[in-house]
């Protein structure tokens, strides 16, 4: 699909920062049209570039984080590289930042001096802290803002210390805030006058903002959430047991008509039918005695047996899948969830499809993520630099 036809078609994004939370916010406008240009620093750049599995001395997560983004070297701390830095800045946009607050204002990049010569600019601000407060000059990243937010309290098991998730789900998860209050703001300056903003992302809020109805039942009733295992409290049956052949499945029964079904399927007419049983109040009264049932079970039965026996029912189950699963899943095959993509020396690599799905103008992948500084004379040019500035520029140390 050519870009004229993406949602973000024609919207100028300039991105500063590196690793995850700001690339993986920049990352989701690109997807869907937007025109990203990534500042990286000359000679190593981002150090995504060299975080877990390498191919040929770069990261395939580069390769995703970056997709659809163009790359170019600028070495802030020369004069004409900010000089080019502003100028990028005076036509965008947005502008997405994740470094430690008051770093883009010695650069001479702030907020008010953007904002000043660019009055329809939305700038997006990620940090651990946030712009204000106390803590706003501290260094943050996603795995203290799962503390700081509350995730980390409440995952894992009673009898031992908290546990953080597989992923770097706090960057993320603030990543989707920064893109979701980006189009918030250019939704404002289309309908009300043209003036920009300044989206503030902190990543502990981030995560904080996830943390359902953790501070009114404190407020409230003084209680504190702990850590439960695989357990949700207060939501009765929701749980992961253990098959025959050692596989794990996640079942949800807690719906009241779900639940009678779940009972029935698996042999307990008698919990079906128990009137004590019939709205979630009484089942997590009694989550012990349903958990035994569901667990006596599915213990009895193999992986396909119990999704199979569920499925007929009509009763949410699934097994926990690992990526060799999800490869070879016909639900994520047939929704294109996996995509596959060309690296620079031809190699094909699968990568997870664009989310959201829209019907209409879908995003998706046009490019892997860029070398470093694959589009700094293209760039350049644009800007009317000559082949003779841009070579001065590069023996100048400024790119």
């Amino acid at each position: 699909m050519s870009d004229t036809k993406l949602p973000l078609a024609g919207v100028r994004v300039l991105e500063f920062g590196t690793l995850i939370a700001g690339p993986f916010c920049a990352r989701i406008l690109a997807e869907f049209g937007a025109e990203v240009i990534k500042v990286e620093s000359p000679g190593a750049g981002d150090p995504l570039r060299k975080w877990r599995k390498l191919h040929q001395g770069t990261s395939l997560w580069w390769y995703l984080q970056s997709r659809n983004k163009r790359s170019l070297t600028l070495n802030l701390k020369h004069p004409e590289a900010l000089a080019i830095a502003l100028e990028l800045a005076m036509q965008a946009d947005i502008v997405i930042e994740n470094f430690r607050p008051g770093v883009m204002e010695k650069l001479g990049l702030g907020w008010q001096t953007l904002s000043e010569r660019n009055p329809g600019l939305v700038m997006v601000r990620l940090s651990g802290f946030g712009q204000t407060g106390p803590q706003r000059d501290q260094p943050g990243f996603g795995a203290i803002g799962e503390s700081m937010g509350g995730l980390r309290y409440i995952t894992g098991y009673p009898d031992r210390p908290p546990v953080k998730t597989g992923i770097s789900i706090g960057d993320s998860i603030a990543a989707l805030w920064a893109a979701l209050g980006a189009m918030m703001a250019l939704r404002h300056r289309e309908v009300n006058g043209g003036a920009g903003q300044m989206v503030d992302v902190a990543l502990y809020e981030a995560v904080f903002a996830m943390m359902e109805s953790l501070v009114p039942e404190f407020d409230m009733f003084g209680f504190v959430r702990e850590r439960t295992g695989n357990v949700m409290p207060g939501i009765t049956p929701s749980n992961t047991h253990t098959t025959r052949d050692r596989r794990h499945v996640i079942v949800g029964g807690n719906g009241d008509a779900i639940f009678r079904r779940l009972m029935a399927a698996i042999g307990r007419p008698d919990l079906a039918e128990d009137p004590a049983l019939a709205d979630n109040a009484g089942r997590d009264g009694r989550a012990d005695e349903i958990y035994r049932a569901i667990d006596e079970w599915v213990g009895c039965h193999d992986l396909a047996t119990v999704l199979a026996r569920l499925r007929e029912a009509e009763v949410p189950a699934a097994q926990t899948y690992s990526v060799e699963d999800m490869m070879r899943d016909p639900q994520y095959l047939a929704r294109g969830m996996i995509e596959r993509m060309q690296l620079p020396d031809g190699r094909q690599v699968a990568m997870p499809g664009v989310v959201p799905r829209l019907s209409a103008t879908p995003g998706g992948t046009r490019w892997p993520g860029p070398a470093l500084g694959e589009h700094t004379d293209e760039i350049l040019r644009e800007l009317g630099r000559d082949d003779s500035e841009i070579a001065s520029l590069r023996a100048d140390g400024a790119v």
